[in-house]
């Protein structure tokens, strides 16, 4: 059995969300930690997190709604992590890929939701995007564990953050025809890894340009198993073991 260990699963996404569990349990998807990015987001992830036993949550302001949230939305994060369900903070981070005029107040929204984590001792579910070393640095300034989100950078980094205690998600760019993040897996020892769909974004090969949805982490694991020349069996159990090092769950 696998986990999908981040998603968004909303109703503005998804009509069924029972099917989607279906469609995931039939796939040996057992569970699934549902991330949110915004104030709306985060009030979903906690009422199905409720609904639902094999959905866990994780509550954070993801860095492109840095304009637009209030100091408000950070105190309802703070008020619901004595909910048993909610496991972390995130989807949190710093995205430079469409400007860097706000990257400053991206900062300072990171290192207040890193307080959070730091303060209730949570693991972080880290977004980066075109933005490696300011997301290094302000990491460093904090004792908090967690997951670097899709990650899809080179070795070096992927060792620098390894070091640094951190765990990579890997969805579906490995399976994506130019992606260069299978020769640094091939590297990468499976005890740094877990998965991830980012349902429903980045559909694996050969899916691909359709909705993604947590099913697809087996094809994400085959993909896996093949270039690391494994079983599903040994990557569940080694996968599984590396949630628990992180996660609550």
């Amino acid at each position: 059995m696998f986990t999908d260990t981040h998603c968004h699963i909303y109703k503005e996404y998804y009509e069924d969300i029972k099917k989607i569990l279906e469609n995931a349990k039939e796939c040996q998807i057992n569970r699934m930690i549902n991330n949110g990015c915004d104030k709306k987001s985060n009030e979903e992830v906690l009422k199905l997190s409720t609904q639902y036993k094999n959905i866990y949550g994780a509550l954070g302001i993801h860095p492109e709604n840095v304009d637009t949230y209030k100091e408000e939305d950070l105190k309802e994060i703070e008020n619901n992590l004595t909910n048993p369900k909610i496991i972390a903070i995130g989807e949190i981070g710093l995205d430079y890929h469409y400007t860097k005029e706000n990257k400053n107040r991206q900062i300072e929204l990171l290192e207040a939701q890193l307080q959070i984590a730091e303060k209730y001792n949570l693991p972080v579910i880290i977004h980066s995007r075109e933005a490696t070393e300011d997301t290094i640095n302000t990491l460093k300034k904090y004792h908090v564990k967690g997951v670097i989100h899709s990650f899809s950078g080179s070795k070096e980094t992927a060792l620098i953050y390894i070091k640094m205690g951190y765990l990579l998600g890997i969805n579906g760019v490995i399976t994506f025809k130019n992606s260069k993040l299978k020769e640094v897996i091939k590297e990468i020892p499976l005890e740094n890894i877990i998965l991830e769909t980012d349902s429903p974004y980045l559909t694996p090969e050969p899916f691909r340009g359709k909705r993604n949805e947590p099913k697809r982490i087996l094809e994400i694991a085959k993909f896996i198993c093949e270039l690391k020349n494994i079983s599903l069996e040994e990557l569940s159990k080694i996968t599984n073991e590396n949630i628990k090092r992180i996660f609550d769950i």
